[in-house]
């Protein structure tokens, strides 16, 4: 794209936001031009209206502001990507989403929505459908080749793949090679000291991946990073939801938070070494150059999630904890009344799942409050503590698309406080 579209692209959006009563109604207006210029799309989208015309609003801002910086757009594109792979996204249908963009601009606009803004949207939208039609034919061989080669790495054994602590801190006296050709641990143990030795000496050849890690780990010298067990126990999730980008990002975020409890430095290219030599032992007869890419493809997304957040939960505790320690006993019954005013607004429907009396729902949302708090302090607590609600909440069918809502009228509800 030229200086000149760019700019025009740019100042058009704003110009947009503005003209708008608030984001939320732009988002909505956005939505509504969709879905009036093709209503068989509708049909794509299971996420309630509200929270939909965020997400499209919040896509195309993120998308507008970085059209002056190609390599962050196209992180931002291949993010966007990643969250439509289970939707089938085709060159008829870029070509609605594209034109009903553009003729919604220029009926806000009118004059000021120019033949040059025009180009600059069509040109960046059909880039952006045509990534997005990109990805999904490419990304999805890399992801069927992980789920096979994930299943051979863990299909070898019944028996518990859970790493142990003690076999991975001990660290090999003589040895620097990973264990890639499965030789006989028992004859391999008397060149080894320590406790290692005495790990190995009494097992077989791993058949596991944890197992095959943690016996790795402890050759190539990593016994004493114990982080690496953090990472370990959280790798099955994401390996399996890769093509989530959602619950992936998720994944990383908690990670990291757990991460954040431990001293010392961390390197997460040790742990690919370790990875990358584990898998090739277990999956010999399958492992090839796309095997390479599609591990190295993933581990280059887990690092790339994790290092933008990595040394900020301590920032973000500390903040926390001196903002609901600030708030007075007028603005917490505030915050209470007014973060189901605006869930509701966002999404209606979730009226059917708030039943309870007030004294309960305000309940509620001083647990919400408190748990947002906890999850910096005990992340490893609360994830399991988290877990174990979300069963006792399993039948009540609720759609996660209000997890969302309910964050963001939590968001809104709260005090201004730049922190």
């Amino acid at each position: 794209m030229s200086t000149d579209m760019v700019f025009e692209t740019q100042r058009t959006w704003t110009a947009f936001l503005n003209d708008a009563e608030s984001r939320e109604a732009a988002g909505e207006a956005i939505y509504a031009a969709l879905f009036d210029s093709a209503p068989s799309l509708q049909s794509l989208f299971k996420t309630p209206r509200a929270v939909m015309a965020m997400r499209f609003m919040s896509g195309l801002h993120n998308l507008v502001t970085t059209l002056a910086d190609p390599p962050a757009m196209k992180m931002v594109v291949e993010t966007l990507g990643f969250q439509h792979l289970d939707l089938d996204v085709t060159v008829p249908r870029v070509v609605i989403f594209r034109d009903a963009i553009a003729d919604l601009l220029e009926a806000e606009l009118g004059m000021h929505f120019n033949t040059t803004a025009r180009r600059g949207w069509c040109t960046f939208l059909s880039y952006v459908g045509g990534a997005f039609v990109f990805i999904r034919h490419k990304y999805t061989d890399r992801i069927r080749i992980l789920a096979s080669s994930w299943e051979t790495a863990n299909g070898q054994s019944g028996t518990d793949t859970g790493a142990s602590k003690e076999g991975f801190s001990a660290e090999s006296a003589n040895s620097s090679t990973p264990l890639q050709d499965a030789p006989d641990t028992t004859a391999a143990s008397k060149n080894q000291t320590g406790s290692f030795e005495a790990n190995t000496a009494t097992t077989k050849v791993p058949k596991t991946f944890n197992d095959m890690f943690t016996f790795n780990g402890a050759v190539m010298g990593f016994g004493s990073n114990g982080w690496m067990l953090e990472v370990l126990e959280s790798f099955d999730a994401l390996v399996k939801n890769v093509a989530n980008s959602y619950r992936f990002q998720e994944e990383c975020d908690t990670l990291t938070l757990r991460l954040s409890k431990h001293k010392g430095d961390i390197k997460l290219a040790e742990f690919k070494a370790v990875m990358l030599a584990s898998l090739r032992s277990l999956v010999p007869n399958d492992w090839n150059s796309e095997h390479e890419v599609a591990w190295t493809w993933l581990w280059e997304n887990v690092e790339r999630m994790m290092k933008s957040v990595l040394g900020k939960p301590p920032i973000h505790q500390r903040a926390l904890e001196k903002f609901f320690a600030g708030l007075h006993d007028a603005e917490k019954h505030t915050l209470r009344r007014e973060v189901y005013a605006k869930f509701f607004a966002l999404a209606p429907s979730g009226q059917e799942f708030f039943k309870q009396s007030t004294t309960r729902l305000h309940f509620i949302a001083d647990k919400i409050v408190e748990m947002t708090l906890e999850m910096y302090i005990k992340p490893r607590r609360m994830s399991e503590d988290i877990s174990a609600l979300g069963l006792r909440h399993v039948g009540y069918g609720i759609p996660t698309e209000f997890f969302w809502a309910i964050c963001d009228g939590l968001c809104r509800s709260c005090p201004e406080n730049d922190e």
